[in-house]
């Protein structure tokens, strides 16, 4: 199937997601009753032990610097939905200056990162990945103050669980949810 970046686009700026269903079925997701949501502001926590990794400056942050291994370790699982075809339409979305991956080092080696799409003031996060201990935990506290330097006003998480959960992730409605991200996209940000 040939997709429309175009409509891609504007099918996550009006709240859906692509996600395959394990069979070879990529398509659209509706958002759910509710949406898990990344604090940019005071609400966003992380745990003491993280504080302690950060203050070693064990890792070096990047954006955009290995977007093709970041996509392939978010993929790298028992059970993904991110597939093959699903790949190929985001580095199409990165091409075009969409997607971006946000990046921790240690030395030369990727640590982890995660994956997202960038729209005005929102970063649609998509997957996250490590390949040392606390490269992804490291990667989210550094996006987040890249967020907040840029002034975005979203960070969406998509769906709950106990991962973002420590960082402070909020669940909301899907109504409140469609108006901040309705607002977040008219932005003028610029995620590079």
């Amino acid at each position: 199937m040939t997709w429309d970046i175009a409509q891609i686009v504007q099918g996550y700026a009006c709240g859906y997601f692509l996600m395959d269903d394990g069979r070879g079925n990529l398509g659209w997701y509706g958002t759910p009753t509710e949406r898990s949501l990344i604090p940019l502001d005071d609400r966003f926590r992380y745990p003491r032990s993280l504080r302690k990794v950060l203050n070693r400056n064990q890792f070096s942050v990047h954006v955009n610097r290995a977007f093709d291994r970041v996509v392939e370790g978010c993929a790298n699982r028992d059970s993904t939905w991110i597939s093959d075809e699903l790949a190929t339409v985001y580095f199409q979305l990165h091409e075009r200056g969409w997607a971006h991956s946000f990046e921790a080092w240690e030395g030369d080696r990727l640590a982890g990162g995660l994956l997202g799409i960038a729209i005005g003031g929102a970063y649609i996060g998509e997957s996250m990945f490590y390949a040392i201990p606390n490269g992804s935990k490291v990667a989210l506290v550094k996006l987040v103050e890249h967020l907040r330097q840029r002034g975005f006003i979203l960070c969406d998480g998509q769906l709950s669980n106990p991962h973002l959960d420590r960082f402070g992730a909020i669940a909301v409605p899907q109504e409140d949810y469609l108006e901040q991200l309705q607002r977040a996209v008219a932005l003028p940000c610029q995620f590079n």
